[in-house]
């Protein structure tokens, strides 16, 4: 009895922060549409803050407090709101998600700028010193009271402030119609602002009560907190009354795991990944959510792909890839090489988010069972563990799709980031298991696995240049065959139901099909991009394949064109190139590099067709200058033969490579700005068409017929009367 005395008050104080944190996460939710998958983050910068402020620079505890729940949090909640989130209006879902886990990686690399990883940051807890509090047979210190205490005040007060307050009821109608709200007298826009403080005050709460209970590490608290999303799961992400109860349910699930959990070599995993499993258990239980129907338009367009234009494509990058083995040093081949299963693996997330519009945050957990693959069925270098990665991977991506088709939306995001974590913190550490004693499964032995390289008709691609070039191969390979969906009849579809799934059902389609497809084709891809990619990396562990690096793929590849196959390429390039070259260039600059991956999807919302679209947009004006282009063909084509000959270094090559084709399209740019200033003199000039040839190299006008009429004395008449 002691003990389930002792593991309730520990869940209840668990419940009691997941209470807080869901609270706000909701209430910014209800007021302005957006999931705030960075609402974890902001909880984990307080935390830092409270740490600098009270242990390092040794504030007294009031002053800390009010600090950063009175100023700091508010303050940055309401910059959030008008700078970012504000500008999401009229954005899909995905967008939305998108600008929110850049939010959470720039918050992560903002944390490790200012406080680096690896440092030792020791917390006491409220009155650790003083006595504990005797309940019966058991004790509570008075940080949990504390904590416990908080809750319940905090849900007394947003009760209070919804229902008696005139900015709370303005909160409440705003969800409801901010366009009727706003003709009574209510401003949307201030009541935003002000949820968005609230929320962010009580992120960083709960971020200041949880941080003592842990080791302060950016991404780990940050993730930490999942189970606060699943309690604001539990509320439908509207009810605040069943988010508390969620909150209770959930905090004491995790209580009474950790004290009665069997101990055993295959379940110290399942307590860890308990608040992701819990998670995904919720979004199975709760509802099932009315299929999506478009309700209002959004600001994306990706065009049709074409099959010339995707030639032409592939066989670029397979140059780059040609260039990169002649011209690269191993070391630098080692790093760069990697653009092409990353962009592979971002690949797979086109079909399934840009065509479909199904989000899913665990396409590098579908990758790393194909590096899984490739590992034990490919001793030897057998090329035929790829087919097996392609088909085991679309086979585990079915089969997680089944229990996630109901979902669609944030719903599904977050079923798909609650199955990664539960693969990465449980699933991946499993040591060797039997299978109902039909076979033996080993996954990664002793935290690592080696990887031996390809072989076929008799060569070993155990270079990396060579590997390079499979991977270029492969991704122009993968690449046709997506635009040959999106240009054929499943992409109609998949288009369609991304449109609106309401329609499509009234229609007839076969959703659950179709999704089921999608999802298994998505994860065959991934799969085999992770393939490559542990053959490239010789040796793979299970932190290469985790949720965070797969939230930096995820969205990088919507910064570059979720619908097109150039922002998967966007992808890879992003995180294999200009990260790297910026540590080298710029070494002063390494810690900062951080920021990037975040920092580029902040702005999202302005353009959400993404940065290919923009390229696109640029390199315009060269399809109507063949002079423009042959020019620029031949200039690159001279510079790769100078650089095949060793006449300049890589460094010229590069600066060629982009030089070259921004002076193209500005001298592109310029002659169609000549031939339309041209045809505008001829427009405005005087008219000296011969009146033989009037009516055959241009039109008749009522000029020309004034003309005639004078020159023959025929004006026109109409007889009057009767004849």
């Amino acid at each position: 009895m002691d003990k389930f005395l002792t593991f309730t008050i520990v869940g209840l104080s668990l419940a009691a922060i997941y209470s807080v944190i869901a609270s706000g996460l909701v209430l910014t939710y209800t007021t302005t549409g957006i999931f705030n998958f960075a609402h974890g983050a902001a909880g984990m910068l307080a935390a830092f803050a409270y740490w600098q402020f009270r242990f390092e620079w040794g504030w007294p505890l009031p002053i800390c407090l009010i600090m950063i729940l009175g100023v700091m949090a508010p303050l940055f909640g309401v910059i959030l709101e008008v700078v970012v989130m504000r500008g999401l209006r009229g954005t899909t879902d995905t967008v939305k998600l998108v600008v929110s886990i850049s939010l959470l990686l720039f918050m992560i690399g903002l944390a490790q700028l200012i406080w680096p990883p690896g440092v030792s940051r020791p917390m006491s807890k409220f009155f650790q010193s003083s006595a504990p509090i005797h309940i019966g047979p058991t004790t509570i210190t008075w940080h949990q009271a504390i904590t416990i205490g908080v809750a319940i005040v905090a849900a007394i007060g947003l009760r209070l402030v919804l229902t008696r307050f005139r900015f709370g009821i303005a909160m409440r109608a705003a969800v409801d119609d901010p366009s009727l709200s706003a003709l009574n007298g209510a401003r949307p826009n201030r009541v935003s602002m002000l949820a968005w403080a609230i929320g962010t005050a009580l992120a960083a709460l709960g971020g200041i009560l949880i941080a003592p209970n842990v080791t302060l590490d950016a991404p780990s608290l940050s993730l930490l907190i999942i189970s606060a999303y699943a309690a604001a799961i539990f509320g439908r992400l509207r009810s605040l009354p069943l988010t508390f109860v969620g909150a209770i349910v959930l905090g004491l699930t995790e209580g009474y795991l950790t004290g009665y959990l069997p101990q055993n070599q295959y379940l110290p995993g399942l307590r860890i990944a308990s608040p992701a499993l819990l998670l995904f258990l919720v979004l199975l239980v709760i509802p099932n959510p009315r299929l999506r129907g478009r309700m209002t338009r959004s600001r994306e367009y990706f065009p049709m792909p074409s099959i010339r234009g995707t030639l032409i494509f592939g066989g670029i990058v397979i140059l780059a890839g040609i260039t990169m083995n002649a011209t690269m040093s191993l070391p630098d081949l080692l790093v760069y090489g990697r653009i092409f299963p990353i962009a592979i693996i971002a690949l797979s997330l086109v079909p399934l988010v840009g065509f479909a519009g199904q989000i899913s945050l665990c396409q590098l957990s579908f990758a790393g069972i194909g590096g899984l693959v490739v590992a034990h069925l490919g001793r030897g270098g057998d090329p035929a563990a790829l087919i097996w990665a392609v088909l085991i991977s679309a086979a585990v991506g079915a089969l997680i799709a089944l229990p996630a088709l109901r979902l669609s939306g944030i719903y599904l995001a977050l079923g798909t980031a609650a199955f990664a974590t539960i693969l990465d913190r449980w699933i991946f550490t499993l040591p060797r298991f039997s299978v109902f004693g039909w076979f033996d499964v080993d996954l990664f032995t002793q935290g690592s696995i080696n990887v031996d390289p390809l072989r076929a008709f008799g060569t070993t691609f155990d270079d990396p240049g060579a590997q390079a070039i499979i991977g270029a191969v492969t991704f122009a390979l993968v690449a046709l065959v997506v635009v040959l969906i999106r240009r054929g009849r499943l992409g109609r579809r998949l288009i369609a139901m991304k449109d609106s799934e309401a329609a499509c059902a009234t229609l007839g389609m076969n959703l659950l099909g179709t999704k089921l497809l999608v999802f298994a084709i998505s994860a065959g891809i991934a799969g085999l991009g992770g393939a490559l990619y542990a053959t490239q990396l010789t040796t793979i562990q299970a932190g290469k394949f985790d949720l965070v690096s797969s939230l930096q793929v995820f969205a990088l590849t919507v910064v570059g064109g979720i619908g097109a196959v150039g922002g998967a390429l966007f992808a890879g390039i992003s995180l294999f190139v200009v990260l790297p070259l910026i540590a080298t260039l710029w070494p002063g600059l390494i810690r900062w590099v951080g920021l990037l991956p975040g920092a580029t999807g902040i702005g999202l919302g302005r353009d959400p067709n993404g940065a290919i679209s923009q390229m696109r947009e640029g390199f315009a004006p060269l399809a109507g200058s063949p002079s423009s282009l042959l020019v620029m063909g031949l200039s690159i084509a001279a510079l790769l033969g100078l650089r095949f000959v060793d006449a300049i270094t890589n460094w010229t090559m590069i600066g060629g490579l982009v030089i070259i084709p921004l002076v193209a399209s500005a001298a592109a740019t310029v002659s169609a700005a000549s031939k339309q200033r041209t045809l505008a003199a001829l427009e405005d000039a005087p008219d000296r068409t011969p009146l033989e040839w009037v009516g055959i190299d241009r039109p008749w006008t009522a000029q020309d017929i004034a003309t005639l009429d004078a020159m023959f004395d025929t004006a026109e008449w109409e007889p009057h009367g009767a004849a």
